[in-house]
């Protein structure tokens, strides 16, 4: 078993990325990864990511990189488990260049939608820290998911109508101001 990922270790694996892409790269941060760079948790247990394009020295140095870093990483998004939100990659927030990487943390809202969807305790914090922070937006976040459920019969493995009620849930708890 790997040893958790804190924000020393993310930012060691950020450099590194920047060594090892050699054409212009859009690198995404989801998950943990994002939660740390928020100051949300102190550590997560893997670095998920979505690179465009996938392809190069980028993909072929991964390995190597887990390795010598002692990281896990998953490459794996929201875009996975659900239809794309439209305009998720003019709300990926910047994060810094690193060589031709261009490192973003993947639009909240998308994020969201996908840990309300997985319903885990420590994603269920996560959203609520984004809504608690105004990250998300409860109207956006419900007019996102509406704009997205005619696309959703592409991913079986997704209750629409759950989902729906799931956002509506995780909406009234942060607006409560509490975990009940």
């Amino acid at each position: 078993m790997r040893p958790l990922v804190d924000v020393a270790r993310l930012e060691r694996f950020l450099s590194e990325v920047g060594r090892h892409t050699d054409a212009p790269t859009r690198v995404y941060l989801v998950g943990g990864a994002v939660a740390l760079l928020h100051g949300w948790r102190a550590s997560t247990v893997d670095i998920d990511l979505l690179i465009e394009p996938d392809t190069g020295s980028l993909m072929r140095a991964l390995p190597g990189l887990k390795e010598s870093l002692g990281v896990s990483l998953e490459l794996a998004s929201p875009l996975d488990f659900l239809p794309e939100l439209p305009g998720w990659r003019e709300r990926s927030r910047f994060v810094r260049q690193e060589g031709h990487a261009a490192i973003f943390e993947l639009d909240l809202y998308s994020q969201a939608l996908a840990k309300i969807e997985r319903g885990f305790d420590q994603d269920r914090k996560d959203v609520r820290k984004m809504l608690d922070e105004g990250l998300v937006l409860p109207d956006r976040l419900r007019e996102l998911l509406v704009r997205i459920e005619p696309e959703m019969y592409r991913f079986p493995a997704v209750d629409a109508g759950a989902l729906r009620d799931d956002v509506e849930s995780a909406l009234a708890e942060s607006a409560r101001g509490g975990d009940e």
